[in-house]
């Protein structure tokens, strides 16, 4: 058997950066489990990017991966454009609206998934600290008074030989919406159907995505065109989501019809539309855990909390998890230096675990009651949106307000992701 203080399980963009946080500022050793393989980049850009807020990319820098995602492919956006179809409303977002907020930064970030993944899966392996295991799937998980035992399964034909089991003090499901230490500990969902499912997809348009990410308000669902690939300035990653019905409608269509539809449905706002990859569906659901914390068992990212992506938070919700839970358990450093290498702190993790559900909630409340709001479609319902759109396009506290919380701009940030403003 293998020790390790913390086994994470899964290697995607959250998981990996727990573990550089929790060697950025200690010396436990990590064990991170994960099958799915890394990929090389292609020339066309991928199809599942993420908006990544300054807090995401504040963590990045100070995990020392941002400068090697920016040597990759990245998009900066520097407005935002959000308008409702066929109704008067529209809002428009620039770092002017923070007034004294440093001019060289940006909205934001859309970058495409493997492109963060790469950097940080490379970053790990170069971390002595941090071993890997993703020849073998797991099979369960074993609690005792003060570890965990985790196995693997041999079984399986794609499996390699037999991997003995690994014991941890901690271990932290970081393994997705549909995740398998989750199932393991047997915690209660609350769950609900969006009754949305998303299509993504990569286009180009005639007019240029100049910087801003689009946001339309259909009365099926919000269609999204955030730009990537700064080469060209004309090609965009799509997040459109809609009833099942429309969505299989839509999946339906040819190349040429689609990217039709797709234009009329942006009023032309980015010109002619053009479909340059394979479209993909997915339904959405919102997921929250009962319980992020279980006995010497924690939940971070998707694995504890899905929200719609109409906002483009649910990543950045996630590497918040990250950094605060690498926060939380530095925070057993003692003053001498020497980290309790017990680890699961009842009183730690609790507090963790109120935190991190609290902000989760928000933000699933937060997003539930934008999506009721433009789903109503009478008459008289969307000219009094439209004029309170148009109201708090003008009113610069507000906006202030929901650019700082759209950037992750808050006063109990932890430490890895506050950005120090000159």
């Amino acid at each position: 058997m293998q020790k390790f203080d913390v086994l994470i399980v899964g290697a995607g963009m959250v998981g990996l950066s727990l573990a550089l946080a929790l060697r950025k500022t200690t010396d436990l050793k990590i064990a991170i489990a994960d099958t799915l393989p890394i990929t090389d980049l292609t020339p066309e850009p991928e199809v599942r990017v993420s908006a990544i807020n300054i807090a995401s990319q504040t963590l990045f820098e100070n995990l020392d991966v941002w400068a090697d995602i920016k040597s990759n492919r990245l998009q900066p956006y520097q407005k935002m454009h959000i308008w409702d179809k066929g109704g008067l409303g529209k809002l428009d977002f620039s770092l002017d609206d923070l007034g004294a907020f440093p001019k060289n930064e940006n909205l934001g970030w859309i970058i495409e998934n493997k492109v963060i993944r790469n950097a940080l899966w490379q970053k790990a392996q170069a971390d002595e600290g941090i071993s890997f295991f993703t020849e073998n799937k797991l099979a369960s998980i074993t609690e005792g008074d003060s570890e965990i035992f985790v196995s693997f399964d041999a079984s399986l034909e794609e499996n390699k030989g037999v991997q003995a089991p690994l014991i941890a003090k901690l271990v932290i499901g970081a393994d997705g919406a549909n995740s398998w230490v989750r199932q393991q500990i047997a915690t209660a969902m609350i769950t609900r159907d969006y009754d949305h499912h998303a299509i993504v997809a990569t286009i180009k348009c005639s007019q240029g995505h100049n910087n801003t990410a689009w946001q339309v308000f259909l009365p099926s669902g919000p269609l999204a065109f955030l730009p990537i690939f700064p080469q060209d300035n004309a090609t965009c990653s799509i997040v459109y989501s809609t009833s099942p019905e429309e969505a299989k409608r839509l999946t339906a269509l040819n190349a040429t019809d689609f990217a039709k539809e797709l234009t009329a449905a942006s009023d032309g706002k980015l010109g002619v539309i053009e479909l340059v990859s394979e479209r993909f569906t997915y339904p959405l659901t919102m997921r929250l855990a009962q319980d992020f914390v279980k006995g010497r068992v924690v939940l971070i990212g998707d694995a504890a909390h899905t929200i719609h992506p109409l906002a483009g938070q649910g990543v950045n919700l996630g590497l918040l998890d990250a950094a605060t839970l690498a926060q939380s358990i530095t925070s057993l450093t003692s003053a001498q230096g020497a980290i309790d290498k017990n680890l699961a702190s009842p009183r730690v993790l609790k507090a963790f675990s109120r935190a991190r559900k609290s902000d989760a909630t928000d933000m699933i409340a937060a997003m539930e009651a934008i999506k009721q709001t433009f789903s109503l479609q009478q008459s008289g319902v969307k000219l009094l949106r439209g004029i309170g759109i148009s109201l708090l396009d003008k009113v610069k506290p507000a906006k202030k307000l929901l650019i700082e919380q759209a950037l992750g701009l808050k006063s109990d940030l932890p430490e890895l992701a506050r950005r120090k403003l000159n």
